[in-house]
């Protein structure tokens, strides 16, 4: 009898490879893509620290399936406790498939024993598989041996964490493709007025955004001042 696949999830908005700064991550990017069209690795463990972009460069993945016509797949794994592991029975008939955040199903053993079920299905079928995780492979907290093995059979791409320079350039490529300018001097005040971590400035980004829509302002460094002034005070 057929597998019932899951509804079909919901593209993020503005989480394209276009919308990616890859700054350090270019051959990491590129490795991805060839992942999805087919010329290089099957199977992909992309890790790093938060608000480096894993999930958008899982989601970027299955943009570019679908518009190349491959059926695609999307789960954040964070979601595993409150959903059945019998989303992962048929799923092996979609030719791509992007779990986010592995580390949360650790120690779930019902999870970690369909995780390496779904994974020997999506291999023997030659589909493509790529899971991304806070940590590498060897550091999972994975109690299934042979999960954990099959976990570090694949290619281990790890996030560089941009430097400062590094950190503005993607403030400010994110900014305009949200329609907003921010100058290499704007960038460097926000970097040293908030948090430096890309989650932080990400989330500053958004605040700045419906901040510069409501009082019809630029960006400019004594307007960044203002708000930050006033989120602070």
């Amino acid at each position: 009898m057929a597998k019932q696949l899951p509804l079909q999830f919901v593209f993020r908005a503005n989480q394209t490879f276009q919308d990616f700064f890859p700054g350090a991550n270019v051959a990491l990017v590129d490795h991805l893509q060839k992942c999805v069209d087919g010329s290089g690795e099957a199977f992909i463990f992309l890790w790093g620290q938060a608000g480096l972009g894993k999930s958008h460069l899982l989601q970027a993945c299955c943009h570019e399936a679908q518009k190349q016509g491959l059926s695609n797949f999307y789960f954040d794994l964070n979601q595993a406790g409150g959903s059945s592991v019998e989303l992962l029975n048929g799923l092996e008939a979609c030719k791509l498939v992007c779990l986010d955040n592995v580390e949360a199903i650790a120690g779930l053993a019902n999870w970690e024993l369909a995780l390496f079920n779904f994974f020997n299905r999506q291999r023997d079928l030659g589909h493509k598989l790529i899971i991304s995780s806070g940590v590498s492979p060897k550091a999972l907290a994975i109690r299934l041996p042979d999960l954990k093995t099959r976990l570090n059979w694949g290619l281990g791409l790890n996030m560089q964490t941009p430097d400062d320079e590094g950190r503005i350039a993607a403030l400010r490529y994110k900014a305009r493709r949200m329609g907003l300018e921010i100058s290499p001097q704007a960038g460097r005040f926000l970097l040293n007025r908030a948090d430096r971590d890309m989650a932080s400035l990400w989330h500053l980004l958004d605040s700045l955004d419906q901040a510069s829509l409501s009082a019809k302002r630029k960006l400019t460094v004594p307007f960044l001042k203002q708000i930050l002034d006033e989120n602070h005070g």
